[in-house]
């Protein structure tokens, strides 16, 4: 029996007529291992993960397959999205024995959940070099059967391998300038002068990399390390990876020139890089940052958003082509004829403008939109009517599938986004888009005690708790919403995740951060991860956010958690600045206080209090909070005192502990953040 209908996991939900028995990630599917002296089969991928969806059709479609799997095994199968702590755990062992990881995942465990052969991917029949999945089954129920001590052995020493295994272990005290100079140096030595980017191919979007480049900028004047962020910001943005037609970034680019992306969408990618190419045009005011800031938050708002305010997870990278079969990157990519189909006569005008090509830069003759001219001069009106009539014509195509799931920590992000590059350009609607997903967060996936739930589906709230990325990236969110609307109730909640943070995942002993709470589920190891990777860690996402809650509170206890745990960035940005890059970030906002600054008026339609208000959310100062509302208001800790001047408003800004005089000109204030 099949038990994965009444999930709200559109990944598990994918996989509910399959003809394999599925559990879900429970105590029963365990217990049922042990009644029936069965090893488990634990299957993890996500919805829109294109080899996870060639393994199901090829195996856990197939009648014969899921027949020996029922007979033999008991299967678990896990979308690492609503499990992130699962998924670490067994992926830290996948990559420990093999050398590598990836989805799908493929792991055999013993009843006791211990882990004993991994793989990933594993075709229907042998090919390069790889055994078919049958042939892996039929030989773990070998061991399993004639070998029994063995494998228990090869598990026992698994175990105790991985729970001898230690993160760097981090230093007594936040980084410094010496620390981030290295880190910089460091991402200097791998930058692609070219291309943009760091490394080779696949290359991914730097984005929390790009945040510590914009700040340490900001902080110490470095050119370098604003040419670094301006010139990779602007060669994705001309490249595949951006949808040259909808907004939004693909989830990486296969090739080092960003012209051939894996098609799929994340919200987290989406969020991060909208919030990105908004402060860089923050720091440059460079048309093309602000174009692409505010076509990926309607990208967000107008692809991703949910009847229920929340923004969903992806969109999958596979559609179908026309023809039924499904196909990746079908619903993006463009011929000449098709362009000549949709244009007539300005079809030409398109290739040239958009790189499309007879031959193709992508597969069967097809080319991936992109922006590969820096010379010459197009009629700006005509190139906009030619994106129009594409992006009509393409959404006519069959669109690729949507994981409406909704994932707290992204969420938050999202929030956070939507709310500064609504408030940079002068978009109430964007605003109020990520009013609407904070209030998604806080009415269904807040309980009564302030725990927060991983995820949520059609308003259902998930079975999952939230782990440590979750409290982090929602408390992100809910600080820059407070700092954008002035509503000090957004500070509160932030404040509620928080103490959550210190109480339930923070090593008392050493300030080292756990992905997962005091109290949730024992798993063979406990997660623990403070490395950025294609978002922030929960690590530095909580130690972000419990510094911007200390500057906007004057919180001792959060100041020295933060600091605490800026221990480990000061041990791994000088050696591995690529992958520590919103720690880097925070380690920066640090350093410059951060900045506080209130802003005092008689009201929010007050023209003069907005101009200020404004200039202060402008301010690039590192990690700056800001506070706005009437003298004395009770919105926030920051307004405590603060009083008009002659009658106008007046904006205080504070840092270290010392206050300058209040400004009431924009300009003088702008003086005052740079």
């Amino acid at each position: 029996m099949n038990r994965l209908a009444h999930e709200t996991s559109p990944y598990l939900l994918q996989h509910a007529d399959n003809p394999v028995d599925w559990w879900p990630w429970s105590a029963e599917a365990f217990a049922e291992a042990r009644r029936t002296n069965r090893p488990v089969l634990l299957s993890v991928g996500y919805s829109s993960c294109h080899w996870c969806h060639v393994m199901a059709h090829e195996s856990f479609e197939d009648e014969a397959t899921a027949g020996y799997l029922n007979e033999h095994f008991v299967s678990v199968k896990v979308d690492r999205e609503e499990r992130p702590d699962v998924d670490a755990v067994y992926m830290e062992a996948v990559q420990a024995a093999t050398g590598h990881g990836g989805w799908p995942m493929t792991v055999f465990l013993t009843p006791d959940a211990e882990p004993f052969y991994f793989g990933t991917y594993y075709p229907p029949a042998p090919r390069h070099g790889m055994p078919s999945f049958r042939q892996v089954l039929e030989g773990v129920q070998q061991a399993w059967t004639t070998r029994r001590d063995e494998v228990g052995e090869v598990a026992g020493k698994i175990v105790r391998d991985l729970a001898q295994r230690e993160i760097v272990r981090q230093a007594a005290e936040a980084p410094g300038e010496q620390e981030l100079a290295q880190a910089l140096l460091g991402l200097t030595r791998e930058y692609d002068p070219q291309r943009g980017g760091f490394g080779g191919a696949p290359k991914f979007p730097p984005s929390m990399v790009l945040e510590f480049l914009l700040r340490h900028h900001a902080r110490t004047g470095a050119e370098g390390a604003l040419q670094m962020a301006v010139d990779t910001g602007e060669r994705m943005a001309r490249g595949g990876i951006y949808d040259q037609l909808g907004g939004g970034f693909a989830r990486y680019s296969v090739d080092r020139d960003w012209v051939v992306p894996h098609f799929e969408k994340m919200l987290y990618d989406n969020a991060l890089l909208c919030r990105v190419y908004a402060h860089l045009w923050r720091a440059t005011g460079s048309d093309l940052a602000r174009r692409v800031a505010l076509e990926t938050a309607d990208f967000l708002v107008r692809e991703l958003r949910t009847p229920e305010g929340g923004f969903a997870s992806a969109l999958d990278a596979d559609s179908d082509d026309g023809t039924g079969r499904h196909v990746e990157g079908a619903y993006y990519v463009w011929t000449p004829a098709q362009l000549r189909d949709v244009l007539g006569d300005d079809a030409e005008l398109a290739a040239q403008y958009f790189g499309v090509t007879e031959e193709g830069t992508f597969e069967h003759g097809q080319s991936v939109l992109r922006l590969p001219q820096t010379e010459g001069v197009f009629d700006a009106e005509k190139i906009a009517s030619v994106r129009r009539r594409l992006f009509d014509a393409r959404a006519r195509r069959p669109a690729p599938g949507r994981d409406d799931k909704i994932v707290a920590a992204w969420n938050g992000l999202a929030v956070a986004a939507l709310a500064e590059t609504g408030a940079y350009f002068g978009r109430p609607d964007l605003v109020e888009a990520a009013l609407g997903a904070a209030d998604l967060l806080v009415r269904v996936h807040l309980d009564e005690h302030a725990r927060l739930a991983r995820t949520s589906k059609d308003g259902r709230v998930g079975p999952n708790a939230g782990v440590l990325e979750d409290y982090g990236d929602v408390a992100e969110g809910f600080l820059a919403l407070a700092s954008v609307t002035g509503e000090g109730v957004w500070l509160d909640f932030a404040g509620l995740l928080l103490d959550q943070v210190l109480a339930r995942f923070t090593d008392p002993e050493t300030g080292a951060l756990f992905d997962t709470a005091s109290d949730a589920e024992r798993l063979i190891r406990r997660p623990q991860d403070p490395t950025d990777n294609a978002a922030p860690s929960g690590w530095t996402a909580a130690t972000g956010a419990l510094l911007g809650y200390a500057a906007h509170t004057g919180s001792e206890a959060h100041r020295v958690a933060a600091e605490r745990a800026l221990g480990v960035v000061k041990t791994l940005g000088p050696r591995v600045p690529r992958f520590i890059g919103w720690g880097l970030a925070v380690a920066e906002a640090l350093l410059d206080g951060p900045r506080e600054v209130a802003v005092v008026g008689p009201g929010p339609d007050d023209e003069r209090t907005a101009a200020l208000h404004r200039t202060a959310l402008l301010g690039a100062a590192p990690g700056a909070v800001v506070a706005c509302g009437t003298p004395d208001g009770d919105e926030f800790p920051l307004l405590a005192g603060r009083t008009l001047i002659d009658g106008a408003p007046a904006a205080y800004v504070c840092r270290g502990f010392v206050c300058d005089l209040p400004v009431t000109d924009p300009e003088a204030l702008r003086a005052k953040l740079v």
